[in-house]
């Protein structure tokens, strides 16, 4: 089933290629805007949309390449999925090698396209939903106490408090304290819970 949020670019200089696309994919249920040159694409696009980018290989002006690298620059993850002439399948392995989802051959195959589609949205959404919880750990974190970041990442360790304490040298009861504090303001409840809000951030 489609997802009603995602939106699927198609980039393509190509109009009847273009419409083909829009048209299957419009049809399953899609969202989908296309773009007739690169140019536009970075001009008009909106990056916050999640979905993915049927992106042509070769087009005048910028080509589907030179407009990857663009993307990987400005760290515009939004999954790419090429589509390519035969002549084009060695650019498009390069391609993929260097980040891109995946590439389809014309004339393309349109159960592999809707099936390459789908798990370029799927990954699109995972993608923002750790970026999500990346921005939320550090923003909690950032307001612990360098005392309490400590007790933290001890505690993270799987340390008991009076080993922390001897460590710290404080007191059992005031590591305690900074351990209670950190458990508020990380919102956990568990040593294991706030191991996994400082392994957000290693990622």
């Amino acid at each position: 089933m489609p997802n009603s949020l995602a939106l699927i670019r198609i980039v393509d200089d190509d109009p009847e290629m273009c419409d083909s696309l829009e048209f299957l994919l419009s049809t399953e249920g899609w969202k989908v805007k296309t773009y007739p040159s690169a140019e536009a694409f970075l001009a008009e696009d909106e990056p916050m949309v999640p979905g993915c980018l049927l992106l042509d290989i070769r087009m005048p002006e910028m080509s589907g390449l030179e407009l990857q690298e663009v993307m990987a620059k400005d760290d515009y993850a939004l999954p790419i999925i090429f589509i390519t002439a035969h002549g084009d399948i060695s650019m498009a392995v390069d391609a993929v090698k260097r980040g891109a989802f995946d590439f389809l051959p014309k004339p393309i195959d349109d159960t592999k396209l809707l099936t390459s589609v789908a798990n370029a949205v799927e990954l699109d959404w995972k993608r923002r939903s750790h970026h999500v919880d990346t921005l939320s750990a550090k923003k909690e974190l950032g307001s612990l106490t360098p005392r309490e970041r400590e007790v933290a990442e001890l505690v993270a360790l799987g340390l008991m408090n009076k080993i922390i304490a001897e460590k710290l040298g404080i007191a059992e009861k005031t590591v305690q304290v900074h351990r209670g504090q950190v458990c508020k303001k990380l919102k956990v409840r568990t040593a294991v819970d706030i191991a996994r809000v400082l392994d957000v951030l290693k990622d």
